[in-house]
């Protein structure tokens, strides 16, 4: 998959498919800066912007989109519980 369409692939989750979703699935967020913050802190094991400089759909290794939309596609699926990972994403900013 090009760089392109991993993006239009990420921001169509972020932006449309999460956020389409978070009201009837009882999701803690709601906005699609929330869901980025969330995929890609546990997509890094740490706080995102700490490790890639803003923006970090252009500057992010693909590996990491990659595992991020994965993540997202879990949530949706059922497979990963978007609150336990909006947890850990509070955690490594110190938010918890």
């Amino acid at each position: 998959m090009s760089r392109e369409n991993l993006v239009d692939q990420w921001f169509a989750l972020t932006r449309e498919r999460m956020p389409g979703l978070a009201e009837q699935r009882g999701w803690p967020v709601r906005l699609d800066h929330c869901f980025m913050r969330i995929l890609l802190d546990n997509a890094l094991g740490a706080k995102w912007n700490d490790e890639i400089p803003a923006p970090a759909y252009s500057n992010a290794p693909t590996e990491v989109l990659e595992r991020a939309i994965a993540l997202g596609e879990a949530v949706i699926s059922g497979d990963e519980d978007l609150a336990e990972l909006n947890r850990n994403s509070l955690g490594w900013r110190g938010k918890q």
